[in-house]
């Protein structure tokens, strides 16, 4: 079982708050002080407390230091997100996500202990960017600056021809995981370099992500 921590419930912590209530072995305690947001969610939280998320005493007494998570997601008032992030560190969270507005926010929750921090609308721009100009690319999983791993459909040149061929390490420092036939399908990681790629199939491999969304875009894979 995983506890997990939500202090404030507005658009950003009610999603997070629904979405981990689908999840069977998580208990969610959700801190906000407007009466309307916690009501909302009671339904969906091991927990529901109308409060303020900078009340330390308030914090305690409700269990957050049990948390293996907390969430703070108070994003557009630095003083409340500051004080929320210093609460939970004291009382001996391990994890502390923190909601960011801005640089300069992002800065300062790490400076003071958030593990790790998010600023949706700035990856939720991004992310549309990239999804308005990518043409056989699925899916991007960043695992650091310069690899990723990628979900994209066969390119139309690569039908026909086998790994081997398309010398696919040399020309985009890409090592295939899997190939699936549809998306739905199973992965196929049992393949060698004599496999021929056919139309529609979906390949997941590790690649330097910018590049080879450089060249989907420019239609030269």
């Amino acid at each position: 079982m995983k506890l997990i921590g939500i202090l404030g419930l507005g658009i950003f912590g009610s999603s997070v708050a629904k979405t981990l209530s689908q999840y069977e072995d998580i208990e969610i305690i959700a801190v906000d002080q407007d009466v309307k947001n916690v009501e909302r969610l009671s339904d969906y939280v091991t927990q529901a407390v109308v409060g303020d998320t900078t009340d330390y005493n308030l914090l305690k007494s409700i269990g957050l230091g049990d948390c293996d998570v907390v969430i703070v997601a108070t994003g557009s008032h630095l003083e409340s997100s500051i004080l929320a992030i210093m609460n939970a560190k004291n009382l001996g969270v391990q994890q502390i996500v923190a909601k960011a507005r801005n640089r300069s926010h992002l800065q300062i929750y790490e400076q003071i202990g958030a593990t790790l921090i998010i600023r949706p609308e700035k990856e939720m721009g991004e992310k549309l960017a990239h999804d308005l100009v990518r043409k056989n690319i699925i899916d991007v999983i960043e695992l650091d600056e310069s690899h990723s791993v990628v979900e994209f459909i066969v390119p139309h040149k690569w039908v026909n021809k086998s790994v081997q061929q398309l010398d696919l390490r040399n020309r985009y420092q890409m090592n295939i995981i899997g190939i699936k036939k549809d998306i739905h399908g199973p992965l196929n990681v049992s393949f060698g370099a004599d496999y021929v790629f056919e139309e529609k199939e979906i390949v997941v491999a590790i690649t330097d992500s910018k590049q080879f969304e450089k060249e989907d875009y420019l239609n030269k894979l």
